[in-house]
């Protein structure tokens, strides 16, 4: 074997051990060799000596002819953000510098109960609060395609890895677009699981040693192909022994042919313009769905745009307080109350949102409901069975920059998220992946959508996408 294995995807390296092409312990060396050689800064925390223990480990029980699960032997990196037990786990903060974790993270217990040996941790913005992949304690993560351009955030350290083939995938995680960001701006797959498929617990914001995480943070896998997702998802929705689960989900798989598809195209809103290559883009993925039989239909989404936003917003502010501490949730209340009624600002709705009442709070989940109530009627009623949207405004943007710019005009740094926000608060399986390059060689994905537990249904979508493609929009 060569070091060519590790530009082949997750399928094809597990492929590989399975038919005993090359050992655990050759491919996780392979993969060591690839992040020492790396200048992207994006594996920020390792234990070579446990990683190699483990895929020893993995090679005995193959040799016993011995099988722990869907990913044995497959070396995978993990987002900062997620606890790995004795492994230190900083989530990019100073405060957490030297915080090694006793237990792991829900997520990841799964995936070693599954067999994936941990090689390291990946980097991310101090407590995942930045759109940009940049921190005090290890700097910033370099965008593969361009070393000037950014590579998103939060998830930026794990798109990042896979795009420069330093892991075959990720455990990264998504709040407010951090994992379908930088998959878009990288150009690989990341999938936001229906809410809820993945426990949270163990994840950081919030503080170590919480149980309860915030109501819309969702794990899930990035990796180079759409198979490579769908056994990172099988392994995520299998628990581990400590959870204690009588139960576990079995996700419908695709129920039509692309030939019979019926796909909605949400292809823009004044309230998030898109650049003219991201239309291109989207429309270029349109005419290959047609062209295979898809009935393809452009409309716009079950709810309004700047609606949908402002409550994602109220509600994304209100789950940030609950580790604020007593003396600054009492300065904010302060200041709230000082706040003259006509002021509108972006500062003002900030602290009213922080500070909401417990009442103000049950309405505005109400109306959560009320919208995926919308999407379920848009998706059943009427029969759409995925929805496509833009990934993001445009190609990946400046680094370090607190600007977006749309076809030479000026929008707001946030509306890099605008369309992936579209379902944070709502929990629908939510799946980017690269289809065009735009003239300067970045990548430009899209985002499917479909119902809740759909998930699988994208990824079949997204592999037949794919082969239409020809399959190498995202590849360096």
């Amino acid at each position: 074997m060569t070091t060519d294995l590790t530009h082949q995807p997750a399928h094809v390296q597990l492929q590989a051990l399975d038919r005993r092409e090359i050992s655990s312990r050759e491919l996780l060396d392979l993969h060591l060799d690839r992040i020492d050689a790396s200048h992207v800064n994006a594996v920020i925390t390792r234990d070579d000596e446990a990683a190699q223990a483990a895929a020893q480990a993995a090679d005995e029980r193959r040799a016993r002819n011995e099988h722990r699960g869907t990913l044995d032997g497959l070396p995978l990196t993990i987002k900062d953000s997620f606890e790995t037990s004795g492994l230190r786990t900083t989530s990019g903060a100073e405060d957490l510098a030297d915080h090694v974790p006793a237990r792991d993270a829900d997520a990841v217990a799964r995936l070693r109960h599954q067999g994936a040996v941990i090689m390291g941790k990946t980097n991310t913005p101090a407590y995942c609060q930045d759109l940009h992949t940049d921190n005090s304690l290890f700097g910033p993560t370099l965008n593969p395609h361009d070393p000037k351009r950014t590579v998103g955030g939060s998830s930026g350290g794990p798109a990042a890895a896979v795009a420069a083939h330093l892991t075959p995938a990720d455990l990264g995680s998504d709040l407010a677009g951090s994992l379908r960001l930088p998959a878009h701006y990288c150009g690989v797959y990341g999938l936001r699981p229906t809410h809820g498929l993945i426990p949270a617990r163990g994840h950081i914001p919030r503080p170590p040693g919480w149980i309860t995480s915030s109501d819309m943070v969702t794990p899930g896998p990035l990796a180079r192909h759409p198979r490579d997702l769908d056994l990172l998802l099988d392994a995520l929705t299998t628990p581990s022994p400590a959870e204690n689960s009588p139960w576990r989900v079995n996700l419908p798989t695709a129920r039509r042919v692309i030939g019979q598809l019926r796909v909605a195209v949400w292809a823009d809103d004044a309230r998030c313009p898109i650049d003219r290559e991201t239309a291109d883009a989207l429309a270029t993925v349109e005419h290959a769905l047609a062209s295979a039989g898809a009935d393809v239909r452009r409309t716009v989404g079950p709810v309004g745009f700047a609606d949908s936003l402002r409550l994602f917003e109220q509600l994304l502010h209100a789950t940030a307080t609950a580790a604020t501490d007593d003396e600054a949730g009492a300065a904010e209340l302060t200041a709230a109350r000082d706040l003259h009624e006509d002021d509108v600002s972006p500062r003002a709705t900030f602290l009213r949102h922080r500070t909401q009442t417990h009442r103000a709070w049950l309405r505005a989940d109400e109306e959560r409901l009320q919208f995926r109530g919308a999407w379920h009627r848009f998706f059943a009623d009427a029969e759409h069975d995925v929805l496509i949207t833009p990934a993001a405004p445009t190609a990946a943007i400046p680094a370090g920059t607190r600007t977006l710019m749309v076809d030479g005009i000026e929008r707001s740094f946030f509306d890099q998220t605008g369309w992936a926000n579209l379902t944070s608060h709502v929990g629908l399986p939510s799946l980017v992946m690269p289809v065009a390059r735009n003239a300067d060689g970045l990548p430009i994905g899209v985002q499917l959508v479909g119902p809740t537990y759909s998930d699988r249904q994208l990824l079949a979508l997204a592999a037949d996408l794919t082969s239409l493609l020809g399959g190498t929009a995202g590849e360096i």
